[in-house]
């Protein structure tokens, strides 16, 4: 009996310790995703309320440094290069900071690598790219702090700031045009060895027109005779030994087999060897 009380003692103290009362956070955690272009676009922040109080020019001071949320620095991720009122952000994650004035603001995309914390001052190293905006205000009030991505074009967008009774879009660009002009050309050049190699293998595996499949393989190694791949020459091999080529298989064989050793692929190497003894060549 005196063990079994032990036992639900000890199994009562274990669950008060682990058990936690969750309550709602006073500033809900918000995260936003939005393809602008190619770009991916994602907005991580925390959304205070106004609650009754005076924000700007006293909760918020005018012309101190803000974190632009709540709790932990609000935060901006770009899949892609963008720009910021001329200045190159490289791709990735920055804080999003602010000094609010009465009529415009300063905005700072910092990357010192920290998740929490305002800065005291700016440390010029770690400012990315800054903007002055103009500020608008609101006819109403709005409760809850709001970060959005607006007035979206294939290349550009605003990140809207809305709180209380003001409104701001901090402008930024994208590379869509670049990039979608370099995948054109790129497709306009034509199939790459990529393409041609499995393509090719497909055909083998699904037991399709061989003919085409060696047309193709051999485009893919003609297309990387510069830098030879002997995953590439390997399939080769076996493409022209379906096709009935022994000769032209025997020398893909070995060709795949000496790159292999080169690399240091065991397996692509016995490979070669099982196939060159199965077709008398070793």
């Amino acid at each position: 009996m005196k063990k079994l009380l032990f036992l639900f003692l000890a199994y009562s103290t274990v669950y008060s310790v682990n058990a936690q009362v969750q309550t709602p956070a006073p500033s809900p955690f918000c995260k936003l995703e939005q393809k602008v272009g190619l770009t991916d676009v994602t907005l991580e922040y925390s959304r205070p309320g106004v609650k009754g109080r005076t924000v700007f020019g006293d909760l918020v001071p005018y012309g101190k440094i803000w974190r632009t949320g709540a709790n932990a620095r609000t935060k901006i991720t770009f899949s892609t290069d963008a720009t910021i009122n001329g200045q190159t952000l490289k791709a990735g994650s920055y804080s999003i900071f602010t000094v609010p004035n009465t009529e415009s603001w300063e905005v700072v995309f910092y990357n010192d690598g920290k998740d929490s914390g305002t800065p005291n001052e700016f440390d010029e190293q770690h400012v990315a790219a800054k903007a002055t905006v103009k500020s608008y205000p609101v006819p109403f009030n709005v409760e809850t702090f709001t970060l959005d991505i607006n007035n979206i074009t294939n290349s550009s967008a605003t990140i809207d700031l809305i709180w209380e009774k003001t409104y701001l879009a901090i402008p930024f660009g994208v590379p869509t045009d670049a990039a979608v002009l370099a995948s054109i050309d790129n497709i306009m050049r034509g199939p790459g060895p990529n393409d041609y190699f499995q393509s090719a293998v497909y055909y083998l595996q699904e037991g399709k027109d061989i003919e085409k499949a060696k047309q193709w393989i051999d485009k893919a190694v003609e297309m990387t005779k510069d830098q030879p791949r002997f995953w590439i020459l390997r399939q080769q091999s076996l493409i022209h030994a379906k096709a009935g080529d022994k000769s032209g298989a025997i020398s893909a064989a070995k060709s795949s087999l000496k790159y292999a050793e080169e690399a240091g692929n065991a397996d692509y190497v016995k490979m070669n060897k099982d196939s060159l003894k199965e077709w008398g060549a070793m």
